[in-house]
């Protein structure tokens, strides 16, 4: 079984849209009535022509699916705004993982605000895995959309870790939209993202507080594979741990979208620490004209990268179930 660690819910129905603008102009629209009134029949379509359908053609079998990242919008002040959208936003995730269990398992988008919002994010996080079967959890770095709060590594964050390391479940690491203009959401702020994060954990002790922890950095990691000599230098100039000894807790996933790219992603990062994901209908769409594949397809660059057929299972399934060991528990699980 093939397992894409990294999907979003952006086909997702008109309905959920129109109750987000509600909410910011200032109504309190209620996420249960909205569940209800979004039918089984609106959910199918919104997957079974998209993500279900591509999945499908590409030879994978598995996805783990969350709310649109760049929704998630936790720029949002107000914790009530915040609390109410995450739910909804998760419920209807839930849903299309009953109505695809084979294809589909959900992960959460935690209801954080600029103050933090921590009773809800817990609560939500709660709900989500204990009540709903959740496998795990994004968690923003930056809910300022700005970097204006404080790093991952910072106390403020480890009621979150507590929580995580308590259900067994791994966080990973995804910022929403970005509230500068200097930093376009898809193309400069996730991956600046993915490789500040990256240094906040190696210049700190997170993981000897927390060893349970576990976090997937998506899109490759960011700069960080093509910036490991660097940071292996930083680390020996000021006495920092050797980057390689994040990797008993920090996992990247393959969402690159050129040869080149997945394939020193490879060459630096073991495999046992790579997550096969394709981000798939997400930020990057269409067809490079130069090879006619897919820039999503990113199966295809796995198999080009000829790796062997236990590396290959390790980054396609075997790293999935370890690193998130609830797809085994779920209803039905996954094999």
């Amino acid at each position: 079984m093939i397992i894409d660690v990294h999907g979003h819910y952006t086909t997702e129905p008109a309905r959920l849209g129109e109750f987000r603008r509600a909410q910011l102009r200032g109504e309190a629209p209620r996420a249960d009535a909205l569940i209800t009134a979004i039918s089984d029949d609106e959910v199918r379509a919104s997957v079974e022509e998209n993500q279900l359908r591509v999945l499908r053609e590409r030879g994978g079998d598995h996805m783990l699916f969350s709310p649109r990242a760049s929704g998630m919008s936790h720029h949002e002040p107000d914790p009530a705004v915040a609390n109410a959208w995450a739910r909804a936003s998760n419920d209807l995730v839930h849903r299309v993982s009953k109505l695809f269990p084979q294809h589909f398992s959900p992960v959460a988008q935690l209801p954080q605000t600029p103050e933090g919002n921590l009773e809800g994010v817990l609560a939500e996080l709660r709900r989500a895995v204990g009540d709903l079967g959740f496998v795990g959890a994004n968690l923003n770095p930056d809910p300022s959309g700005t970097w204006a709060g404080a790093p991952v590594t910072d106390p403020v964050w480890f009621p979150i870790f507590e929580a995580a390391s308590e259900l067994d479940i791994p966080l990973m690491v995804h910022v929403s939209t970005a509230c500068n203009p200097n930093f376009h959401t898809l193309g400069a702020h996730y991956l600046n993202a993915d490789t500040s994060v990256f240094m906040q954990l190696l210049q700190s002790d997170l993981f000897q507080r927390f060893p349970d922890l576990r976090l997937v950095i998506p899109h490759g990691g960011g700069a960080v594979p093509f910036h490991w000599g660097r940071y292996r230098g930083l680390a020996m100039r000021n006495d920092w741990q050797d980057p390689s000894e994040l990797l008993r807790n920090v996992f990247f996933d393959t969402a690159v979208y050129h040869q080149a790219g997945y394939d020193l992603l490879l060459e630096v990062i073991p495999a046992s620490n790579v997550l096969f994901a394709s981000e798939m209908l997400g930020a990057v769409r269409g067809a490079d004209p130069a090879t006619g594949i897919e820039w999503d397809d990113t199966l295809r660059y796995l198999r080009a990268s000829q790796r062997s057929d236990a590396d290959f299972r390790a980054i396609t399934h075997d790293n999935a179930m370890r690193v998130y060991p609830r797809l085994a528990r779920r209803d039905g699980g996954v094999a």
